[in-house]
């Protein structure tokens, strides 16, 4: 693969890309433009050709040379908007080069051909073919070496014309000759300055393009690292639930919703029993499989307003917005029998899981959420102290004080 300092290297005569598949894609990109400004242009000097009838009859009056002449200039007008209509719909500098050549080699042999049927017109047509020159180069967009050659032909071809019809004398073919010469180099080395100048542009544009989709490719990077960080922050690994920052944030703010509507507003403890038990006897990844198995079961056994995170170790913290303390308390319960459903390991199935509770409700406006984790904490503790396998509110905890 060559290097982008290759690749937009010119060549000096042509001023093309050095590389055939840089140059590939440069006609392409600019093929929509050349088909539209080809189309006109050559539409346009084709009337222009057509035009210059009137000063056929001023020269030649009614005769046959006027006949003829209007005959070629009908066919050369003809001819052109033909072609502009074909490479308006299909030109492409790539695979028909040949059709943008074509209006080019049928206006110089018209021009050429006047000479013939209108001799005595030759000092004016000089002017024509030195403004036709330049139009090539300048006006009808097209490769330079088409362009080159055309007007080499239109040259030649006119020079050969005056000589050997109208007859002139060695020093005007000279003179003539210089004229033409000036007129293709100055076209010449026009055009040349202009091709380079465009695919230099051309190159430019490439190249920030390619570093605008770095960039937007970057940025995507970069933004799809913050959503995997993200995650990582606000997830916990093993169980898939909200990491105990990120319930934290989303409880809080469940909670001042909850005082500005009057809502009730519920909270609990999850504390897996004898979790080091299992992971002494089965090792540390059934312990894993256990704890992502009651994370699951919790979330299945939640509202999807709810929210429920791993706050550490076997611990899970549960809130539940919009929710009584005795419905807190039902719910805690029915989790619960879920929970003792599942089994420690299937060759095991009399090895029952089982959960304690602990619920904190909101009370008083003035608790926050750090004095309803210590309710729910204290409550849980309770229940461990209890016996286990137990669901304990706030209140017990408070009545039995």
């Amino acid at each position: 693969m060559s290097s982008p300092f290759t690749s937009d290297r010119l060549n000096r005569l042509t001023g093309q890309f050095l590389e055939p598949g840089r140059e590939a894609i440069y006609r392409q990109d600019i093929a929509p433009r050349v088909r539209l400004e080809s189309g006109l242009a050559i539409c346009v000097a084709a009337l222009v050709f057509g035009m210059f009838a009137i000063s056929d009859y001023h020269y030649t009056g009614v005769s046959t040379e006027l006949t003829l002449l209007l005959a070629m200039r009908l066919v050369v007008v003809v001819s052109c908007l033909v072609l502009a209509f074909l490479i308006g719909r299909a030109g492409d500098y790539n695979r028909r080069g040949w059709l943008h050549a074509l209006p080019l080699w049928i206006l110089a042999t018209g021009i050429i051909l006047i000479i013939p049927l209108r001799p005595e017109s030759l000092a004016t047509q000089v002017t024509a073919v030195v403004v036709a020159t330049m139009a090539f180069y300048l006006l009808i967009p097209n490769l330079l070496p088409v362009v080159a050659t055309a007007s080499l032909y239109l040259s030649l071809g006119f020079l050969a014309a005056a000589v050997v019809v109208a007859d002139i004398p060695a020093v005007v073919a000279l003179r003539i000759s210089l004229l033409l010469i000036m007129t293709n180099a100055v076209g010449f080395f026009a055009l040349l300055r202009l091709e380079k100048l465009q695919r230099k542009q051309f190159a430019l544009l490439q190249e920030e393009r390619v570093q605008n989709q770095q960039m937007a490719e970057e940025i995507s990077h970069r933004k799809s690292l913050e959503a995997q960080l993200r995650r990582v922050a606000e997830r916990d690994g093993l169980t898939g639930l909200d990491s105990r920052g990120h319930f934290m944030t989303r409880a809080e703010a469940l909670l001042r919703r909850s005082r500005h509507e009057k809502a009730p507003f519920s909270l609990f403890m999850i504390d897996v029993d004898h979790f080091k038990a299992i992971n002494d006897t089965w090792g540390h990844s059934q312990g894993d499989r256990v704890l992502a198995a009651i994370a699951e079961t919790c979330k299945r056994s939640l509202r999807p307003k709810d929210v429920i995170g791993r706050f550490g170790g076997e611990e899970f913290i549960v809130a539940l917005p919009e929710t009584h303390l005795k419905d807190a308390q039902m719910v805690a319960e029915r989790l619960q029998s879920k929970v003792a459903e599942l089994s420690v390991r299937e060759e095991n199935p009399d090895h029952r899981l089982t959960v304690t509770i602990g619920i904190a409700g909101v009370l008083d406006e003035d608790v926050d959420l750090d004095d309803l984790i210590h309710q729910a904490d204290q409550a849980l503790y309770a229940g461990k102290h209890g016996g286990r396998n137990r669901v304990v509110t706030s209140q017990e905890v408070e009545g039995e004080a």
